[in-house]
C-alpha cells in the first residue's frame, strides 16, 4: 500500500510511504516555516511524486493530520488532501497530528510508560494528549486531544515542541523538545494501523478553538 500523508497542524510536510518500501519511507519532504502552508504545499506535493516517479494513480490512500492546529495552517492541508483524494478518486484518512510525535517516542528508546505529547497552541497554551507504551504496540492514547495551560498538564514525561517552550513548568524530555508534528510519522502511524486492520476516522478538524474571524452581526440603525 502506497499512502500520500499530508500535516499542517505546525509546519507543512507531505510524505509517500509504502508497507514494501526500506523503513516504509519512500519520500518525504517538511519546512521549518509555519507560516507559508498554502504557498509550498502544493508545490513540494507535485515535487515529491514527481522525483519518486509516481503519480497519483500510483497513490493508494491520502491521509491527512487533522490537528490539533491553528484554523490557517490546519485547513491548508486537509483541503489539500481533500481535493486530491476527490481528483484521484482514492479513500480519505485523518489522523491526529499528535499521534506523529507518539510514534517517534514509541520508536525511541527509554520513553516511559505513559508521556504527554504537547505543541504550540499560542497565546501561551499548547495542544496536547497523553499516551501509554505497550510492548511492540502503537502508542495508545489515554485522553484528548486539549488545549490549555502548560502548567496544568499531569506530572509525566512531556514531549514535543510544546514542552520546548514551557521548559520552566513541565517534564520536557529535551531530545523531542523542538519536535512539531510531521506527514512522515503521520503516514507511518496510519500505515501501521490499517495493516492491523484498524480503522481510521476522517478528515474533520480538530481545531479546538472557534476560529478568529467572526461573521459580523447587523449594521445598527442610525438615529
Amino acid at each position: 500500500m502506497l499512502i500520500l500523508a499530508i500535516d499542517t497542524s505546525a509546519v507543512a510536510s507531505a510524505a509517500l510511504v509504502a508497507d514494501d518500501a526500506p523503513e516504509s519511507v519512500v519520500a518525504s519532504f517538511a519546512t521549518e516555516d509555519t507560516r507559508t502552508h498554502a504557498e509550498v504545499l502544493a508545490p513540494g506535493i507535485e515535487k515529491l511524486l514527481a522525483e519518486a516517479g509516481l503519480s497519483g494513480v500510483d497513490v493508494d490512500a491520502v491521509v491527512t493530520g487533522v490537528g490539533p492546529g491553528p484554523f490557517t495552517g490546519l485547513r491548508s492541508g486537509i483541503v489539500t488532501a481533500r481535493t486530491l483524494a476527490f481528483v484521484w478518486g482514492k479513500p480519505l484518512y485523518g489522523v491526529m497530528s499528535l499521534d506523529a510525535i507518539a510514534l517517534e517516542v514509541a520508536e525511541s528508546t527509554g520513553a516511559a510508560a505513559e508521556f504527554i505529547v504537547a505543541t504550540d497552541a499560542r497565546r501561551k497554551e499548547v495542544y496536547w494528549a497523553r499516551y501509554a507504551l505497550a510492548d511492540a504496540q502503537l502508542p495508545q492514547l489515554l485522553d484528548g486531544p486539549h488545549v490549555g495551560f502548560a502548567a496544568d498538564l499531569p506530572e509525566l514525561p512531556v514531549y514535543g515542541a510544546g514542552a520546548g517552550l514551557y521548559s520552566d513548568v513541565v517534564k520536557a524530555v529535551p531530545e523531542f523538545s523542538t519536535r512539531q508534528p510531521e506527514a512522515l510519522s503521520l503516514g507511518q502511524f496510519a500505515l501501521a494501523r490499517l495493516a492491523a486492520g484498524e480503522q481510521l476516522p476522517d478528515s474533520t478538524p480538530l481545531y479546538l478553538r472557534e476560529s478568529d474571524a467572526q461573521v459580523p452581526g447587523p449594521r445598527k440603525r442610525a438615529l
